[in-house]
């Protein structure tokens, strides 16, 4: 920390005739949740948290949701947390509740995500003695956290929610746990150790978050961007963590460079922007591929060099000189050596970049063909797929952007149906695309659906998800019903485990091994929709959530507008074949100039 952040930090901050003259420790946690401005709790109870629980019913300023499923409360904090870029805060039991939160913890470490999981830990007496649903929390998730704390004297209470909330959002984000044992939730403070305990400074003085780099470091790369002959920018998830979209469109502008980013990165730069490249990867845009593997200059901002991006890592970008200006220091040189590593927060170090260049007076290189030859690719070889009697979840998902216009925000879960989203789905804003990317957590597009619509109710919330995917979180139908939280789902119902069913096709000559989900000896699909399993209408039907199943493509659109202009949770079964495969493709071992544009082995 920054001595300014240490001094703000030690000012007091709470009046003393503003506070009861004694509260309990699970009153105390929540209201450091409100002091902090917690607006929601996804959280399950158990016999280890209903001391927080009891306390959240007395709280006017913070909302408790209530999840089916431990799992499902954390994706919530995720939709939340991405939607906003506050910390989520998931809260559950010990034991089996604590576990079925480590999923949702390691993808936020994984993706930069601000949570925070506050749990419940038996009494301190019982600690270490296998007592009833008991788990070494603390342990446990030290490789999934960014910090864990266990919380075993009252006084520690304002303090640890202070700091997890500062070492959730600064830097690189991540997510932080709270274990807090009964008996402190049920112990008393009052009078003037309470008030010295809320008032109490955050003691982290060996994290630094706070990171400028100098002009020194950039003043280095600015003959590199003037002398460029085939530049690209490289944009990931750290340009939208740190809000730098107007920085890197400045950026962009000023320079001329074309601009690849990452899934994570998705919104972080208008796709509609005449330099925007789109998305790249391992079933990424052919243009943005190419691009970054032809560059002689790479500069890449917040972003990881993570395996489905570049490959094989000796084949990728092998010409470039690279510029890696990332917040986290580790980041550097981890999975690519690079020629500049500029360890800063991006936005500062894109203001201040921009800042010299025009100072300076640029002088853009000619990169003329360069363009040409990029944006050429890019007319050539768009997104696209070829045409079908029948509904395909390529043209689901272009309907969709169509009817929302653009607008909405949507969620995945995990499979084919998150590349298509992320192809045919243009995103133009930031924190409108959110997956699970660098985990891969199937499941998590529903519960993500909730908390983005709990955090923006103004906008259209769009689940689209698998029938595999969706079923791991089926039971947070409850919750969008009894919370009235109005998501809406496009399940692009194939009977298969999609994406594994493509490596099949490709890999095993198209032998399923335990790949499908409908009656294997009666796949349906959209010419025998009766055979479909399970029934996906009578199940919404249970749950309370209107349906419609639609499998013929004069219908489709229409489906659509009722799915958005429904008021309530609506589930749009899509009727769709098995058998597309998720195109471009850089299969293993292979270079972006390798990749395969179209599908090879369809069974």
């Amino acid at each position: 920390m920054t001595s300014d952040t240490l001094a703000a930090a030690s000012t007091p901050t709470v009046n003393p005739t503003e506070i009861p003259t004694s509260m309990r420790g699970a009153d105390l946690i929540v209201y450091c949740l409100e002091l902090a401005g917690c607006e929601y709790v996804f959280g399950y109870p158990g016999g280890a948290s209903m001391e927080i629980h009891q306390s959240l019913t007395r709280s006017g300023k913070v909302r408790t949701i209530l999840p089916r499923f431990e799992q499902g409360c954390g994706f919530m904090a995720h939709g939340y947390a991405r939607a906003t870029g506050k910390p989520g805060v998931c809260m559950a039991t010990s034991g089996p509740g604590a576990t079925n939160l480590v999923t949702c913890v390691a993808d936020a470490l994984m993706d930069s995500i601000p949570l925070i999981a506050v749990t419940g830990q038996v009494n301190q007496a019982l600690i270490g003695k296998s007592a009833f649903q008991e788990t070494d929390v603390f342990g446990m998730s030290l490789p999934v956290v960014k910090h864990s704390y266990l919380i075993l004297n009252i006084r520690d209470i304002p303090r640890v929610i202070k700091e997890a909330y500062h070492i959730a959002t600064t830097g690189r984000p991540g997510p932080v746990w709270i274990d807090i044992a009964k008996d402190v939730q049920q112990t008393t403070l009052s009078g003037q150790e309470l008030i010295d305990a809320l008032n109490a400074p955050m003691d982290i003085s060996g994290y630094q978050p706070e990171v400028k780099c100098s002009d020194e470091d950039l003043l280095a790369i600015i003959p590199e961007l003037e002398k460029a002959e085939r530049p690209v920018i490289y944009t990931g998830g750290g340009i939208i963590s740190a809000d730098a979209q107007e920085e890197l469109t400045e950026f962009a502008n000023l320079t001329g460079f074309p601009v690849a980013t990452t899934l994570m990165g998705l919104g972080g730069f208008p796709e509609n922007h005449p330099q925007a490249l789109r998305w790249f990867g391992m079933h990424g845009g052919v243009a943005g591929n190419w691009a970054v593997c032809e560059s002689t200059l790479l500069v890449t901002l917040g972003a990881r060099f993570d395996d489905r991006i570049t490959g094989v890592i000796s084949k990728f970008a092998p010409d470039a000189k690279i510029v890696h200006i990332d917040v986290d220091k580790s980041e550097h040189h981890k999975n690519k050596v690079v020629d500049y590593p500029i360890h800063s927060d991006v936005k500062y170090a894109l203001s201040r970049l921009n800042a010299l260049l025009r100072e300076r007076g640029y002088q853009k290189p000619d990169i003329a063909p360069w363009n040409e030859k990029v944006y050429g690719w890019r007319e050539q070889y768009p997104f696209e797929y070829e045409d079908s009697p029948h509904i395909i979840p390529q043209h689901a998902i272009r309907t969709l952007y169509e009817v929302t216009e653009g607008e909405a925000i949507i969620t995945t879960g995990v499979g084919q149906h998150q590349m298509w989203s992320a192809q045919f789905y243009q995103f133009n804003q930031p924190r409108s695309f959110l997956s699970s990317l660098g985990l891969g957590t199937m499941g998590f597009g529903l519960p993500a659906a909730l908390g983005a619509k709990v955090a923006c109710p103004d906008r259209v919330v769009v689940d689209i998800d698998g029938d595999g995917s969706f079923m791991m979180n089926v039971q947070e139908l409850a919750t969008a019903v009894m919370e009235k939280i109005p998501v809406k789902v496009m399940l692009l119902n194939n009977q298969h485990l999609g994406m594994v069913v493509q490596w099949e096709d490709v890999l095993y000559d198209g032998v399923r091994a335990q790949t499908v989900l409908g009656h294997p000896d009666n796949l349906g699909g959209p010419e025998n929709v009766d055979a479909l399993y399970p029934n996906w209408p009578k199940i919404c039907e249970g749950f309370g959530v209107t349906c419609r199943r639609v499998w013929k493509k004069e219908e489709l659109r229409e489906a659509i507008e009722e799915m958005v202009a429904h008021e309530g949770p609506f589930l749009l079964d899509v009727v769709v074949p098995y058998t597309e495969h998720v195109m471009p493709f850089i299969p293993a071992g292979a270079s972006a100039k390798e990749m395969l544009i179209k599908s090879p082995n369809k069974h």
